[in-house]
């Protein structure tokens, strides 16, 4: 996000900090509203903005690198997620937090948390979807997100997955 920020938004996250830092907001909500409204920046851009404009806030490498400390052999599963949920479209805000990534379009529509040392959590945001054996209930999620997904290995990112991942992708908009 941070690589194509200027040709989405207009600026750089450096000029959106100095923005951001001149009205200082005392509320995340607050700076999100004033970016959407005044600037008409996307929700996944203006989040990312808000989170890297606080004082002494971790960059978003920073973020994925702590969650995957110790825990290294989730790495791959994560940047093989990552990969074919940015494939979706270019509308895809990757959006790392202290122990999470959200994934957004208008919304969110996923997350992905390393939920032990040897699983991945997804949580995916799905309408009108029953829970199944392998869709589980949301879990920890709560209401963020609908569903849950538990991933242990490469192979368990398959096309059932990507099917559900996706039509949540599409029901964000």
């Amino acid at each position: 996000m941070i690589s194509n920020m200027k040709e989405k938004t207009g600026k750089t996250l450096e000029e959106w900090q100095l923005i951001l830092k001149q009205k200082a907001f005392a509320k995340h909500s607050e700076a999100m509203a004033f970016l959407k409204e005044t600037h008409s920046v996307t929700h996944g851009f203006a989040n990312t903005i808000v989170l890297l404009s606080k004082e002494g806030s971790p960059g978003a490498s920073e973020l994925v690198e702590a969650q995957y400390s110790g825990k290294e052999n989730l790495k791959p599963l994560y940047l093989q997620l990552v990969s074919m949920i940015t494939s979706f479209g270019t509308d895809v805000a990757v959006i790392p937090k202290k122990d999470s990534v959200s994934l957004v379009r208008k919304k969110q529509f996923a997350l992905i948390k390393p939920a032990t040392k040897t699983r991945l959590d997804i949580g995916i945001k799905l309408r009108n979807t029953p829970v199944g054996e392998r869709l589980g209930n949301s879990g920890p999620f709560g209401t963020m997100c609908t569903h849950r997904v538990l991933l242990n290995s490469l192979e368990e990112i398959d096309e059932e997955l990507k099917t559900w991942l996706h039509s949540a992708y599409l029901e964000a908009n």
